[in-house]
């Protein structure tokens, strides 16, 4: 029973802090320079990302998690398609230091629906 409770309490863990897209636009006007990453496709970022973000494929991301550097304390957004990939790459970013690791929730999918801005740069 109490290996059950922990493996449930280490994947909520790892599945961020959720936030709605009013919420996650508001984190990021108080945060400027905050890290934004989009685990999609080359593709599917092409076809429209947040603005700022950066592209870390799920299939790269180890090596990309790697390569990262800045304050490990300031808050971090990471989407998907629909919130649902984002664990792997949560659990990446919190075991290489990173604090405050936030899950866009519903993903991009819900971007779009609350007619957030998406860039093609």
């Amino acid at each position: 029973m109490v290996m059950l409770i922990k493996a449930e309490l280490d994947h909520q863990a790892n599945k961020g802090t959720f936030l709605s897209p009013s919420k996650a636009i508001r984190l990021m006007n108080n945060h400027t320079d905050m890290l934004i990453i989009d685990i999609r496709t080359a593709a599917d970022y092409k076809n429209g990302h947040i603005k700022g973000a950066k592209n870390m494929p799920l299939s790269d991301f180890a090596k990309a998690v790697e390569g990262l550097s800045g304050d490990k304390n300031e808050p971090v957004l990471v989407y998907c398609n629909s919130g649902n990939t984002v664990t792997r790459a949560i659990r990446m970013l919190k075991n290489a230091g990173f604090e405050q690791v936030n899950n866009l929730e519903g993903g991009i999918a819900a971007w779009k629906e609350a007619n957030m801005p998406l860039s093609k740069k």
